[in-house]
This record gives C-alpha cells, structure tokens and sequence, in this order.
C-alpha cells in the first residue's frame, strides 16, 4: 500500500520510528523502497554526492526534476518527496507555489520539502493549501550554509534555540507535514519532538527524534570523499567498486576478458557465404 501523509501521521501517534533515506536514481530508487522504507527523498545534496559539486547551491530545478523523475519510476510504495532547491522558492509565494507544482506535475513525486521556518511558512501555507503535502526542515539548512559560515551545528544558544523551536512550531501552523531537524543538539531536538504534533525527522539530531533521515551515499559508503560524523557507514561500496573496476581493467588489458562465455554464436553456414 502507498504511504501517504495520514500514514507518516500515525507511525508519530504509535510512536513507529519513521525511515527516511535518499535516493537519486531508478534503481537505487527500487531497492530503498522494495526494503520498505517509508520515506524516499530526493535531496539537493545529489549535488554534492552525484554531481560533484562543493555544495547544494548550485543545483537547479531542472537537475531536480531529472533525478526525482528517475526515483518515481523506480517506486511502487514510498513516498517520495522532491526537495526544492537554492532560489527556486525564495523570490515569492508565486515561485514557490509554481515550482512546487512543477515537482508534483512533471515528476509525480507526492511532496516537497523547502528549507527555513518562520521565513517559508506563508509560503509552505500556501503550498499546503494547493493540495500539495510539505515536509520542513529546520536547524543545519545547507542552502544558508553561507550564512552559517559553513555546515555547523544550530542551536546551542539560547536565541539560536528559541528561534528554532518558532521555527517548528510555524511549520506546523502552515500545515508541514513533517520537520527536518539538522545537526542539531540531541538535548533541543528532543524539546522540539515534544513541542510539536507533527513527525521530526533527525540527522545528526539525536535518537529522540521521531525518524530519522540519511544520505544513501553515507550509508552504502559510495561516497568516499568524507563520510559526516552523523552518519554511520553500513557498507563500503566505493571498495566494492574499485575492486571490480580493477579486474576489469587487467583482465581486459590482459587477454582473459572477454571469453566464450561472454561471445555470442552464428550458424557457420552463413559465415561461410560470407567468406
């Protein structure tokens, strides 16, 4: 049965701990959701983790949609969610409507997810009321990180702190269905988790958040150029890979690849009459 956001409601109310995980592509897309992973979303850190770049800002919406469109095809049962990128929800309510809509229209992805709090909610507002669910996301926002100066922990003053949990609170107000807690105190996180009705989703946010969400790439260990102190690699992939790149690469400079094993056969006749 497909997930829907009464479903991510009710796992909060049976306190069921919520799985979230990243995919970019079809068939990594099919095995996140065959595993039964609730939550599949297509984050902006594709940017990072896919397409080399040193951050999330550079991303557009055209990459964005490319790669949701790919996840979508490769799901039967999660919901996906499209995360909006660097300036495409900023400018205006319009913007953030119109491009919100382009994700649910030309992916068919069931969400979106914008970064920010008391800043986005008139505009997460408006989205909800278009018919389209919003998840929030609150604490580390990679697409602030300039003003941040740099990807650091958020919410260890008193104003940081206080500031955070209006945040929660005004997403929830605008009708968000769920809130993205980033590198964010274990000790605030869980303040946040009972301050509001609505699921958090942590990363780097503690164990007392109501799920959890983690880049594919830091959970395979496909993405070797560094592995984030809240993640915890399950797999070494990028091993894997190197390993199989390399006997491919001697075999075949070797002789030994291709064999028969690998050829195809014709009727002799005709090769003869070719002759």
């Amino acid at each position: 049965m497909a997930v829907t956001v009464n479903k991510i409601r009710e796992m909060k109310e049976k306190g069921e701990k919520i799985v979230m995980l990243t995919a970019y592509d079809y068939s990594t897309a099919k095995i996140v959701d065959e595993v039964g992973v609730p939550l599949i979303l297509v984050g902006d850190s594709l940017g990072m983790v896919m397409l080399g770049y040193d951050s999330t800002l550079p991303v557009t919406i055209e990459e964005m949609l490319h790669h949701t469109r790919a996840v979508v095809r490769g799901v039967k049962n999660a919901m996906v969610i499209g995360d909006m990128p660097f300036m495409t929800y900023h400018l205006s309510t319009e913007q953030a409507m119109r491009n919100a809509g382009r994700f649910i229209q030309e992916t068919g992805c069931q969400a979106v997810k914008l970064e920010g709090g008391v800043t986005v909610a008139e505009k997460v507002k408006r989205i909800v009321e278009c018919g389209i669910p919003v998840c929030g996301h609150i604490g580390m926002t990679p697409q602030s990180r300039l003003q941040f100066g740099g990807f650091k922990i958020q919410g260890k003053t008193l104003e940081v702190a206080s500031r955070m949990i209006e945040d929660a609170r005004a997403l929830e107000a605008a009708g968000a269905f769920a809130v993205v807690l980033e590198t964010v105190p274990t000790a605030l996180a869980t303040l946040i988790t009972r301050k509001i009705n609505i699921p958090t989703i942590g990363i780097g946010a503690g164990e007392s958040c109501d799920g959890q969400v983690q880049v594919i790439n830091d959970v395979i260990g496909s993405f070797a150029d560094f592995v984030p102190k809240h993640a915890k690699q399950y797999a070494k992939v990028s091993e894997v890979i190197r390993k199989a790149v390399t006997e491919y690469y001697n075999e075949t400079r070797a002789g030994t690849f291709p064999t028969d094993a690998q050829g195809f056969k014709m009727d002799e006749s005709i090769l003869k009459g070719l002759e």
